[in-house]
């Protein structure tokens, strides 16, 4: 009977936080319900205004029950089965702050808020006028860690994000924190992911259900806990038995033997690094492709440009109109997302030999870069790293970066230097 007990019996506590903490001056903080997977149809489906979209009823229903398992900015609700340290998420949540010791609280508004948006949804006031855009976390999809493409970062490899940054982008490098400092952050980027694929699975368990259920998601702990929160927070507790095992480089390598094998494997149809990168490598070659976070948006707007300009019906065109106005609040611009200048010496996963290893054996999960892992062979990555990591010297022993693009490597295949033509 216990087990069968509904969890937004813990509606009320949170609406009493809620109500004494709008006392103040300011309202409290509240996160953003996904308004673009809420009103438009996912990737899958087929038409734009159809009948599979949430109701205001259900979307009132999910905002309550994300309430219950997650609670608020100011006062997160950790439950056990989320995998999560509730006091390192009292120390990055709610407004910035000291407690009665001194000890600096509300890191993750302090320091991440104006990027990453209150909710994780990569929608914070700065975001618009960054390139890259900050990460959406709500999808639980990462690109730099030292797991399978799939799997979710170790904690290590947020804790080397953010004490490193990420180079080439907007953010920076918080290695002045305190070590605590910095493992309550990644906790709460933790939690905020894990709520918003909560919020994403429950969205879409709605297209499921029958028509005897009326429309409503049950808010038993057996569904709540046990079908979508568990399986989501095991990805997590379970990412350290991913990490991707890096065989040992070879010993007493010949240095310019392997840069010259890299070489052929970076133009060659295994590895086929040429294709993006481009044969000069500066990467100018396949270029209009967009990430996981922009493509569901792009495919809206093609659909939607549709209904525009087709012979769509009067709902249809309200509709659309309306949803512009959604986009318009809940999400930016697509832009699309060029393969890396290798010959800056720039890497956003980390410079090291093994975090070049991870980039290719696994790609970048949510970008186009695809895995080696497959068609080229584990020791052979040595290889290509070698062979990326000469690129910024290549033109005559200086930084690439310093050099005109107009002197080309005689080495690339079907090229020429000036000198030769």
């Amino acid at each position: 009977m216990m087990q069968a007990r509904s969890l937004l019996s813990v509606v009320p506590v949170v609406a009493m936080v809620l109500a004494m903490a709008g006392c103040g001056p300011t309202p409290p903080a509240s996160f953003r319900l996904n308004m673009v997977e809420a009103v438009s149809p996912t990737a899958e489906k087929d038409s734009v205004a159809s009948d599979q979209e949430l109701t205001p009823e259900q979307q009132k229903q999910v905002a309550t029950i994300l309430l219950a398992m997650f609670g608020t900015p100011d006062e997160p609700v950790c439950l056990p089965e989320a995998g999560l340290d509730p006091a390192k998420l009292r120390l990055a949540a709610g407004p910035v702050r000291s407690d009665i010791v001194g000890r600096k609280n509300g890191l993750f508004r302090e320091h991440c808020v104006h990027c990453h948006g209150i909710t994780g949804d990569g929608l914070g006031p700065t975001a618009a006028f960054l390139n890259p855009y900050p990460r959406d976390y709500r999808p639980g999809i990462f690109k730099f860690k030292s797991t399978e493409r799939a799997d979710k970062p170790t904690h290590p490899d947020l804790v080397r994000v953010l004490n490193n940054g990420i180079p080439g982008t907007s953010m920076p490098s918080f290695a002045l924190l305190s070590p605590i400092e910095v493992v309550a952050l990644v906790e709460y980027v933790k939690y905020l992911s894990i709520r918003g694929e909560t919020e994403l699975a429950l969205m879409r368990q709605f297209f499921e259900l029958d028509e005897e259920d009326k429309g409503r998601l049950s808010e038993t702990r057996e569904f709540l806990i046990a079908e979508v929160l568990e399986p989501i927070a095991a990805k997590w507790t379970t990412a350290a038995d991913a990490v991707i095992e890096v065989p040992a480089m070879p010993a007493n390598l010949d240095l310019a033997a392997s840069i010259e094998k890299g070489r052929e494997l970076f133009y060659g149809d295994k590895a086929n690094c040429v294709k993006c990168h481009g044969v000069t490598s500066l990467g100018d070659g396949q270029a209009n492709d967009y990430d996981d976070w922009s493509k569901n948006i792009v495919k809206i707007d093609t659909k939607l440009d549709g209904i525009a300009t087709g012979d769509a019906d009067a709902k249809e065109r309200q509709w659309a109109a309306e949803f512009r106005q959604v986009l318009a609040g809940d999400a930016l611009k697509p832009r699309t997302i060029p393969p890396r200048n290798l010959r800056q010496g720039i890497y956003r996963g980390g410079r090291r030999p093994v975090d070049l290893y991870y980039r290719i054996h696994a790609g970048i999960n949510g970008a186009p870069m695809p895995a080696a892992k497959g068609t080229v062979a584990p020791e052979d990555i040595w290889h290509i790293i070698n062979y990326v990591r000469s690129l910024p010297y290549g033109l005559d022993g200086e930084l690439g970066a310093d050099r005109s693009v107009a002197v080309r490597p005689a080495s690339a295949p079907g090229l020429a230097s000036r000198e030769e033509k």
